[in-house]
C-alpha cells in the first residue's frame, strides 16, 4: 500500500512546449506556459486529472479573438492562469489540473454574484454548497459549508471578499485543499496557514470578476479522435429578477400564467441560477435564504434528478444534525447504531425530526437547468415545499408543468429563463 500511495507525491515530467499558438481563421491567439518556482525547484502543474497523466498550465499573452461582432476574454484579464509565486501564499504541494479547475468554476459562478460577499464550496468541479450574505463573509461561507459539510471535505473553497479572521477560523475548523480569494487580511493569512497541507491562492482580480461576466472566452472541447469542438462560453442572461420571463403557455386556445415570485423569491432563483452555471447537467437545485439546500448533478432524467436533490437534501440535514448534537456524521451514527441502542434511539429522533422538517425544504426556490418535460418533477418539488420554480421553458408541455405550480396549495411560482444552462 505505501508504494501505491507514492503514485500521489511523484510530480509528472512536462512534455509540453513553453508556447502554444491557435489560429481561428486569420486571428491568432498565443499561450505561454505557467510555471513556478517552488522550495528552489521549477515546477508546473502537478499532474492532470490523474497522476499518470503529464498536464500543463498556458497563459492567453498575446491576440484578440473577435467572432460574429463578439469580442472574446483578452489578454490581461487573467485569473488562474496568471498565478505567480506571489499569489501563492502557501504551496501546499503545490497545485494540479484538478485543483486550479475547481478554482476556476468557482470564479465561473462567482462571476454573476458580485454584489455581496459569496463563498463558493467545490468538490470534482461542481459546487457541493455555494451561499451569499449582506452580513458578511463568514456567514456566507458557513451556510455554503452547512449545504453538504461531508462533501466539502477536502474540497476547494473560493471567496469574492477578503479573507478576514473569523472566516479563516471558520475554514480551517474543517479540512480543505485549496483556497481562493482576492486578498486575506495579515492576521487571516497567520491563521489560515496553520494549515500546512493547504494551497493558498490570492488572485487579485476576483475583485473585478463582474466586468467578465458580459463576454464571453473560447470554449474548447477535445475529442477522443483528436478533433475539436469550439464553442462560445456560457454567459447568463439572468443578472436581475427583471431578466426573467413571465411563465405562460397556451393550449387549446386556453392559457394559463403561472404566479409572479415575491422579491424574497426573485432574489433567491437570481442567485440559483448563478450557482446553475457551474454545475453538470441534468441538474436540478434547491436554495434557500441566499444558499444552496442540495444540488443535485448529473443525472440522465429530469425528474430522478429532482429525487436524487431531494434525496440529498434530506441526507446532509440529518448529517448536519448528528454532526451538531454528537460530533459523529450521519454515518458514523448509523454504524454505531448497529450495535448501541442509546444510538439507535438518538439516529431515529434524527430521522423523525428529518421527516417532520422535510429537510428545510419548505420555502426553498428550484432551478432546473433545462425545461421540465414532463409535471412529474414539479409535483415532487412542490409535495417538499418549493414555492418558486425556475426553468428555461420551452416544453410542449409547458401548459401542464404551470398547471401544477397553479395547482398547487399555496400557488407556487414560476418564471422562465429564456436559456439552458447545461454544462457537460
Amino acid at each position: 500500500m505505501s508504494d501505491l500511495k507514492k503514485m500521489y507525491k511523484t510530480l509528472q515530467k512536462d512534455p509540453f512546449p513553453e508556447s502554444l499558438s491557435l489560429w481561428i481563421g486569420d486571428q491568432e491567439m498565443v499561450f505561454k506556459k505557467r510555471v513556478w518556482t517552488i522550495d528552489g525547484q521549477e515546477k508546473g502543474l502537478r499532474y492532470g486529472e490523474n497522476p499518470d497523466q503529464p498536464a500543463a498550465l498556458f497563459e492567453l499573452k498575446a491576440g484578440a479573438l473577435s467572432l460574429d461582432g463578439i469580442a472574446f476574454r483578452a489578454p490581461g484579464q487573467s485569473l488562474v492562469s496568471g498565478l505567480t509565486e506571489e499569489h501563492m501564499l502557501q504551496a501546499g504541494k503545490h497545485p494540479g489540473k484538478i485543483n486550479l479547475t475547481d478554482v476556476d468554476n468557482g470564479l465561473n459562478i462567482l462571476q454573476y454574484l458580485s454584489a455581496r460577499p459569496a463563498a463558493v464550496i467545490l468538490k470534482h468541479n461542481n459546487p457541493c454548497g455555494a451561499a451569499w450574505s449582506a452580513q458578511g463573509l463568514a456567514p456566507a461561507f458557513e451556510a455554503a459549508f452547512a449545504s453538504d459539510r461531508i462533501a466539502a471535505f477536502g474540497g476547494t473553497v473560493v471567496l469574492n471578499r477578503p479573507v478576514d479572521l473569523e472566516t479563516a477560523k471558520r475554514i480551517n475548523a474543517s479540512f480543505f485543499e485549496v483556497t481562493a480569494a482576492p486578498e486575506y487580511a495579515p492576521d487571516a493569512l497567520e491563521e489560515i496557514k496553520k494549515r500546512k497541507s493547504l494551497r493558498i491562492l490570492r488572485i487579485p482580480g476576483i475583485a473585478r470578476l463582474d466586468r467578465l461576466a458580459g463576454a464571453p472566452f473560447l470554449d474548447i472541447k477535445s475529442l477522443m479522435d483528436g478533433g475539436m469542438i469550439l464553442q462560445f462560453s456560457f454567459r447568463n442572461r439572468i443578472l436581475t429578477s427583471e431578466h426573467f420571463l413571465p411563465a405562460s403557455a397556451e393550449k387549446d386556445g386556453q392559457t394559463v400564467v403561472a404566479r409572479k415570485p415575491t422579491p424574497k423569491e426573485a432574489d433567491d432563483l437570481v442567485f440559483a441560477w448563478a450557482v446553475e452555471a457551474g454545475v453538470s447537467s441534468n441538474s436540478i437545485l434547491f436554495v434557500k435564504d441566499g444558499a444552496t439546500v442540495a444540488i443535485g448533478t448529473g443525472e440522465q432524467d429530469r425528474v430522478g434528478c429532482v429525487e436524487l436533490t431531494i434525496h440529498k437534501a434530506y441526507t446532509k440535514y440529518a448529517d448536519l444534525l448528528a454532526f451538531k448534537e454528537l460530533g459523529l456524521s450521519l454515518y458514523e451514527l448509523k454504524q454505531k447504531a448497529k450495535t448501541d441502542s442509546d444510538a439507535l434511539a438518538r439516529l431515529g429522533d434524527i430521522q423523525a425530526r428529518t421527516k417532520a422538517a422535510r429537510a428545510g425544504l419548505p420555502g426553498c426556490v428550484l432551478v432546473s437547468d433545462g425545461f421540465f418535460p414532463f409535471r412529474d418533477g414539479v409535483d415532487l418539488a412542490l409535495e417538499q415545499g418549493a414555492t418558486a420554480i425556475a426553468q428555461p421553458g420551452g416544453s410542449i408541455r409547458d401548459f401542464e408543468v404551470i398547471e401544477a405550480v397553479n395547482q398547487a396549495t399555496p400557488q407556487a411560482a414560476m418564471v422562465f429563463t429564456g436559456q439552458r444552462s447545461f454544462k457537460h
